[in-house]
């Protein structure tokens, strides 16, 4: 069975092009005007609708993705796994943002309030704009060594197995590296008991790969990596003593016919750009898919266009070829993720969410 998980919005919702690519958009783009009135509308009430839909139509999860200048990714995921029962909520930072011991007692918190259904996306690699503003040198080598260490120190003070109480005791993790220190750390009582977020991580540098195969529980590629990616992260994984499984981050763009996807497609670049040519499959890719997805503020360019019979191909075609985790983003998010929900991810994966005759009369 594969995994099909909803990226949500961060700076509210739209339905033009251009509502999109300013709500999604990159580092240092303003965010939406919000109704003056907060007692009559609430910038929370489109996302917990996306996030109930979500749930009501079938998709495994919802990723609050890391933003800036959008909603905290840790309050969504704390409201969605509090408002569901079924969904996972998976939570997108940076390891920067805090100490893991105190990204860990959260997510201890989170994982009993949602009977284990929190999973963590580990975003390591940061937006050259992001970091000139804020004035961050930091490298890209030193950002993987830096996390490389947060997933260690985490896991380190983490207790799957209930530990009881002992006053102010830790259970003995100690740990001193070149970002944090801790003494005689460690979970008991009601903050042990509880399984470990699984890890989500991406990137195509050697030392992606490396923290990958070290600390990922799936390594995510998008459809511009090569395809070796993840063949070589699993190989390096293996030399750990580990296995990682393989997902992939997409934008989709699905309708009744190809036709009518590839007529929604040209509608919404005509909204961004108004002079650019018609928009049609990339003459070196496969006939379903579109490299323009950033021109709308998605964080991946590359994304899948066509039919619904035809998407739900696709998806199939990557869970036989061992890729069963995906991350889906559409807008407006409420729309698209009915679409998905209703035409194609029982398509796209019969085994996991159609009952047999044996199942539906039990």
């Amino acid at each position: 069975m594969s995994e099909f998980v909803w990226r949500l919005p961060s700076r509210g919702d739209g339905r033009s092009a251009r509502a999109a690519e300013r709500t999604r958009g990159g580092f240092g783009e303003p965010a939406p005007t919000i109704a003056t009135d907060i007692r009559r509308i609430s910038p929370f009430d489109n996302l917990n609708q996306v996030i109930d839909a979500a749930e009501l139509t079938g998709w495994d999860g919802v990723l609050a993705p890391h933003d800036p200048l959008g909603e905290e990714s840790w309050v969504v995921t704390a409201s969605a796994l509090r408002a569901t029962r079924y969904v996972r909520g998976v939570v997108e930072f940076t390891p920067t943002f805090g100490t893991p011991v105190y990204a860990a007692k959260m997510s201890a918190t989170l994982q009993t309030i949602s009977s284990g259904r929190l999973d963590w996306r580990i975003h390591v690699d940061v937006d050259p704009d992001q970091a000139r503003a804020l004035g961050d040198d930091v490298t890209g080598e030193e950002r993987y060594r830096r996390a490389d260490e947060f997933l260690t120190v985490a896991r380190g003070v983490w207790n799957s197995e209930p530990v009881p109480c002992a006053g102010f005791r830790g259970t003995g993790a100690t740990h001193s590296g070149a970002y944090f220190h801790v003494l005689d750390g460690g979970f008991r009582g009601i903050l042990s008991g509880r399984p470990f977020p699984r890890i989500l991580l991406s990137g195509s540098s050697d030392a992606a790969l490396e923290l990958s195969s070290a600390h990922a529980d799936i390594h995510l590629l998008t459809l511009d990596d090569d395809p070796a990616l993840g063949a070589e992260v699993q190989r390096r994984a293996a030399d750990h003593g580990r296995t990682v499984r393989l997902g992939l981050e997409l934008p989709v763009v699905a309708r009744e016919t190809d036709d009518e996807a590839w007529s929604r497609i040209d509608r919404l670049l005509h909204q961004v750009h108004p002079d650019a040519p018609a928009a049609g499959p990339d003459p070196d890719a496969r006939p379903d898919e579109w490299s323009g997805f950033d021109a709308f503020g998605y964080p991946t360019a590359r994304g899948l266009v066509g039919s619904y019979d035809r998407v739900a191909r696709r998806f199939a075609e990557w869970s036989h070829n061992g890729i069963d985790y995906f991350v889906v983003s559409g807008h407006p998010h409420i729309d698209e993720l009915h679409r998905g929900g209703e035409h194609w991810l029982h398509l796209a994966d019969p085994a996991g969410r159609t009952l047999t005759a044996e199942e539906a009369s039990a």
